[in-house]
């Protein structure tokens, strides 16, 4: 059984899978819910009314968006913006354009063989010791 401390409340419980406390989670349930139904009503709002009419802070709403839980529509699209180019997006971190090239850099790293190195400076080998006693 492990125990940690919630890093946003600071209380105790027992960790299963989820990095909070089970309160935290069911607060953040709630909040999250809260927001999604304003949202699908009034799907045109700001941030700042979103915060006022639902109570959840304005960088919870925001944390909502840049995890991808909650998704603008068009109209709205101008509350959040690509972290690499700054562009207004939808959801998330990454415009389409920048979210391809990082999977393409990382594709082209994962890609390439690692370096087998023959250099055998600085490193004890048990083989060779095992043959001199022989």
């Amino acid at each position: 059984m492990k125990l940690r401390n919630c890093p946003i409340c600071g209380k105790l419980f027992v960790y299963t899978y989820n990095n909070k406390c089970p309160d935290w989670v069911k607060k953040d349930g709630e909040d999250f819910k809260k927001v999604r139904a304003y949202l699908a009503e009034n799907p045109n709002t700001s941030i700042e009314e979103i915060a006022e009419k639902t109570g959840v802070n304005e960088k919870r709403v925001l944390e909502f968006l840049r995890e991808g839980r909650l998704i603008l529509k068009r109209a709205n699209r101008n509350l959040i913006t690509c972290e690499l180019c700054d562009k207004p997006i939808f959801s998330g971190k990454y415009c389409e354009e920048c979210a391809a090239k990082v999977k393409a850099k990382f594709n082209t790293i994962s890609d390439k063989p690692l370096k087998k190195s023959n250099d055998m400076s600085g490193k004890i080998h048990l083989s060779k010791y095992q043959q001199d006693k022989r």
